[in-house]
């Protein structure tokens, strides 16, 4: 397969043009991917007491009180959870669903044409998600927005595998385009910071200058260059050559239930969701735990600070009680983005590693598993532990090292399977097993965790601290099934390869 014939690697076995343009397209789709999933968690308080405005003008205008429609509608409130809830797990059941008929597209219509699609989805979708006026119109472009991650991720990783027929230049370029979704969660934590920090610069949106909005917005930024770069990306070309040959086979999703591949399509699709479980139930509840009135003490400091900098710099000019929430409310999301920016920084690392070990370690059970048994007592560790410092506000950095550590352990795990699934299902099948493991198991039953941990640790008003143990036991339980099913994970056919 020569750079001729439109694969990524020249004649004297370097990359080619075409490979590096796939790489970038694909590095830049994993960066967003990532950049779109982990904004939620740095949005939804901000953004639920934003657009519950008119809910709670409605609960009074039928009667009730003030104070009652304001406590259900402030974190932690039944209102606030349940619609906290459903951000959460709708979106990622959108996602699963759709995700996995994406897979099946990217089997039947092309790796090139579906990646494209569902770029230019989820980029405008968040776009659009921006200008919301209601839940349900958030909650609607969060499902496209996830719809497009989801399809995304499989039909990058397919059009990767199929491009390079080396095994370590194939490995490469898994590892090292996947290591770009944790710039992602880098860049998306910076964005959230910079909105907060410039709010009142940027052009109104509904007469206001909420930072969770620009940091939605910001979503659109993968749709400029896939524009520029689109018409030269070339089409997978083991996928085109099977194609035209007339030897591809129509792909099935009931095949994945078969006795050849059934026990792949199970093991991969729940050690997955196992996978995901760690990140949902624990580490991406860090901004609820850290933030919000009775949040870490560090954090609250740096909020009442930011307040009395805005009152002094106002001069003698009163500032009305609700710009004075909104300055705080800043103020503690650019601190929490500030720690977060930590975990995925240990992510990043994570990916690295994950890359490095992928060619020096054959056996991908093994491989797994000096990320995943580490993960089992590092995370439900950690977060039991944060439980019991949010009073000590000399313990941020502490927890900023542990978190650090979890990301690493944790999104390691993310760009294994961007490296395993492509080689455990045949051309035919690729996109479709890839599809079902990654979205009915990671996107489904994986974020499923933040669902479990939002509903155990429901509590008026919030509860940090119930929020970390909830979410060590839920993060836990989801590691101990996977460290315990990974022993049955079947190891790469070679014969599946094409």
């Amino acid at each position: 397969m020569q750079g001729q014939q439109g694969g990524g690697v020249a004649a004297d076995g370097r990359l080619s043009f075409t490979g590096w343009l796939v790489c970038a397209i694909a590095a830049i789709g994993f960066a967003f991917d990532i950049y779109e999933l982990l904004m939620l968690p740095l949005i939804i308080k901000p953004a639920i007491q934003e657009l519950s405005k008119s809910e709670i003008a409605s609960l009074v205008a039928g009667g009730m009180s003030q104070a009652d429609a304001m406590a259900l509608w402030a974190p932690g409130g039944k209102s606030y959870v349940g619609w906290a809830r459903t951000l959460f797990f709708v979106p990622a059941i959108a996602g699963g669903v759709f995700g996995l008929l994406g897979g099946y597209l990217t089997d039947l219509l092309g790796r090139r044409r579906v990646l494209t699609f569902s770029i230019l989805l989820y980029a405008f979708a968040a776009l659009a998600a921006g200008f919301a006026t209601s839940l349900p119109q958030l909650l609607f472009f969060r499902c496209l927005v996830f719809i497009g991650v989801c399809v995304e991720f499989v039909a990058a990783v397919a059009w990767l595998a199929e491009l390079f027929p080396d095994r370590e230049q194939r490995e490469r370029a898994l590892g090292w385009t996947q290591a770009f979704s944790s710039l992602g969660g880098l860049l998306v934590g910076t964005a959230n910071i910079l909105a907060a920090r410039f709010a009142d610069i940027l052009p109104a949106i509904h007469g206001g200058h909420d930072a969770w909005r620009y940091t939605l917005i910001s979503g659109v930024i993968p749709a400029l260059p896939l524009i520029l770069i689109r018409p030269f990306l070339p089409e997978s070309p083991v996928w085109a050559e099977k194609k035209a040959a007339g030897t591809l086979r129509r792909p099935s999703i009931r095949e994945l239930f078969s006795p050849a591949l059934v026990r792949t399509t199970v093991l991969t699709t729940l050690v997955f969701a196992a996978s995901y479980g760690i990140a949902f139930g624990a580490i991406q509840q860090l901004p609820q735990i850290l933030g919000g009135p009775k949040g870490h003490a560090a954090i609250l400091q740096t909020a009442k600070a930011a307040q009395a900098e805005a009152v002094a710099a106002a001069k003698g000019e009163t500032l009305s009680p609700g710009r004075l929430k909104s300055i705080a409310g800043n103020a503690t999301d650019e601190a929490v983005a500030g720690v977060t920016l930590f975990q995925e920084v240990g992510g990043l690392v994570g990916r690295v590693l994950l890359a490095w070990a992928a060619l020096r370690v054959l056996s991908r059970r093994t491989l797994l598993r000096m990320f995943q048994i580490p993960a089992l007592f590092v995370v439900p560790a950690l977060f039991w532990w944060i439980s019991t410092q949010l009073t000590n506000a000399d313990s941020l950095p502490w927890i900023k090292a542990g978190i650090f550590v979890a990301g690493l352990l944790t999104v390691a795990q993310f760009s294994f399977w961007g490296n395993y699934i492509p080689h455990v299902f045949p051309t035919h099948l690729r996109g479709t097993g890839e599809s079902f493991a990654a979205n009915i198991g990671g996107r489904v039953l994986g974020t499923a965790a933040a669902w479990l941990t939002l509903t155990f640790s429901a509590a008026t008003p919030p509860d940090p601290m119930r929020i970390a143990v909830v979410g060590a036991v839920v993060a836990g339980l989801y590691a101990l099934v996977g460290v315990i099913l990974t022993q049955w994970l079947p190891e790469p056919d070679s014969s599946l390869e094409h």
